[in-house]
């Protein structure tokens, strides 16, 4: 039974992430548009949130992540992984490590190539730029004014600068800017911060406009379905505090879910797979076999080294002066060791397959040792170094494990099922060994902790993978766009949804393929396009009218 009448908004947008969030602010921003945004966690109020050094804690706090776990994966000896998705005002944003990547620009014409037009690099560099406010020159690649801070690192480890220095040992080019035309190379990455504080696309774009009288933010809210009618999606049902509420949309409802949550939603509303329906006891509205397939990850392994001293960041009684000063600098001047993102440093590069120009490995250096994503506590001062493989060929999916909306999907993304993916990873096993044992960081390693130095032949290499790899948190493409005669294919180049009207789907589940790097930049990217897609339907619409 319902607890009221229906409520009308002219948009409903499922997801505060970091596509929902942009969406929010840009439709909004016109006062006869009437907006409601709906978030299943809560606000993003929790200090370890706006607090860059926070991410090291953030996975341990449970109320901020959906906390999900993979299916067994046969590749990696049958272990279940831990896939941390945001669950709060920002989604993802509001618990990443803040590095600003777009990837590849020719990634975005090999988009093209798969069917998604309109979208190559040409078209979205305008895009990025839209919506950033970059802390050096507004040039051909960077922009000025818009709503998500980027900046440098108000404070960098010595240790990052080693690793840094490290490149010209292994052949590669030091970088300065990941996000130009040419990034092959190691250096410090660019950060989605202001002011030393973390710049989610909540800060970004909800922060100074909870007061429009047009926008109503929902949090704590659990989306059960899109209510589709003749064909169209009319609005969503969703619980909260136990009641069931129905929402109705007079122009369009925007699922900004994510790739996990986006193709989850629009299966219990009766759109996917037609076996995958049945399978539930879901009715079929549209006949979707692409929802919730194309699922691409980054698998990520980490060499881990003990320090010889005391480098870096640690959780030891030795630290805790250290820790206290930075708390002081922190707290008086945003600056010092917890404005840092702790991924301070990374880059990309090549493997012996990768294409000319393309680097296919990336790298993010810690000068701290981690344990489980950060779960468990691993004491005495270290450092690591994650590699993983850009642009894997393995393919997996997204299914139901039963018709009941609070029920987490089945997540089988089939790492290294393609056997051209493992020759990647090994490749870059070996190059962040050599980094890390190169002169520049000689004087700070005392031994190497894993995989060991024992472990030297492609075999037991490929065993350490097996064993210790983990995702690097970059999940697209389960509900991709493409040509209306690809039956994958789930959105159209506007995000429409290929069979049901006035509905879109808006977040990294539409990337056709994974991008060469972090994803947050490239959904931000995303929902800006899509926001000038749906503003110029509604002038057409009202010019038509």
């Amino acid at each position: 039974m319902l607890a009221s009448p229906p409520k009308e908004f002219d948009y409903i947008i499922v997801g505060a992430g970091s596509a929902g969030a942009v969406l929010a602010a840009r439709l909004s921003a016109d006062p006869a548009i009437t907006v409601c945004l709906i978030e299943a966690g809560k606000c993003d109020k929790h200090p370890l949130i706006h607090i860059p050094f926070g991410l090291a804690g953030l996975s341990r706090v449970t109320n901020l992540n959906w906390g999900y776990t993979t299916a067994p994966q046969t590749a990696l000896n049958d272990r279940e992984l831990f896939w941390p998705r945001g669950k709060t005002l920002g989604g993802s944003s509001s618990i990443n490590a803040m590095c600003y990547i777009r990837g590849q620009y020719s990634d975005y014409d090999d988009w093209v190539r798969a069917g998604a037009i309109g979208w190559g690099a040409k078209d979205v560099i305008p895009w990025f730029k839209k919506a950033e406010n970059f802390a050096g020159e507004a040039d051909e690649y960077h922009g000025h004014g818009g709503p998500l801070q980027v900046n440098s690192l108000r404070h960098v480890d010595p240790l990052s600068r080693r690793f840094v220095a490290a490149a010209r040992e292994v052949g590669l080019p030091q970088c300065n800017d990941f996000n130009r035309a040419h990034r092959e190379g190691l250096g410090l990455y660019h950060v989605t911060q202001s002011q030393g504080q973390r710049c989610s696309s909540a800060k970004a774009y909800l922060g100074g406009i909870t007061g429009r009288v047009n926008l109503v933010i929902k949090t704590q809210v659990l989306v059960e379905k899109i209510l589709i009618k003749a064909g169209a999606a009319a609005g969503v049902q969703l619980r909260s505090s136990g009641t069931s509420e129905q929402i109705l949309a007079r122009s369009e409802t925007i699922v900004c879910a994510g790739a996990i949550n986006s193709p989850q939603l629009l299966m219990l509303s009766g759109i996917g797979p037609k076996q995958e329906l049945q399978r539930h006891g879901i009715a079929l509205v549209a006949e979707a076999p692409g929802v919730g397939q194309n699922l691409q990850d980054h698998l990520d392994v980490i060499v881990q080294c003990a320090s010889a001293g005391r480098h870096g960041y640690a959780v030891t009684p030795a630290a805790l002066p250290t820790f206290f000063h930075a708390a002081l600098a922190y707290a008086f001047r945003r600056n010092g060791p917890f404005s840092s993102n702790i991924a301070e440093a990374g880059g990309f590069a090549c493997s012996a397959t990768a294409s000319p120009g393309k680097p296919d490995l990336q790298f993010h250096f810690l000068p701290a040792r981690l344990n489980d994503h950060g779960r468990r506590t691993t004491f005495g001062y270290g450092f690591g170094l994650h590699v993983c493989n850009l642009y894997p060929k393995s393919r997996g999916e997204i299914r139901l494990y039963s018709s009941h909306p609070a029920d987490p999907p089945i997540i089988d993304p089939r790492y290294l099922s393609h056997p051209a993916d493992l020759p990647v990873m090994l490749d870059g096993l070996r190059m962040a060994r050599q980094i890390l044992h190169s002169e520049a960081l000689a004087p700070c390693l005392k031994k190497e902790v894993l995989p060991g130095m024992e472990r030297t032949s492609d075999s037991a290499l490929t065993e350490f993978i097996r064993e210790y790899s983990e995702t690097i948190y970059h999940p697209v493409g389960t509900c991709k766009i493409g040509r209306p005669d690809d039956s994958w294919a789930v959105v159209d180049p506007e995000l429409k949804v290929i069979k049901v009207k006035r509905l879109r789907v808006v977040d990294a589940s539409v990337m056709p393929s994974i991008i060469g790097g972090n994803t947050h930049a490239a959904v931000v990217m995303i929902a800006e396009r899509a926001a000038c897609f749906i503003l110029q339907d509604r002038q057409r619409r009202g010019t038509a009218a």
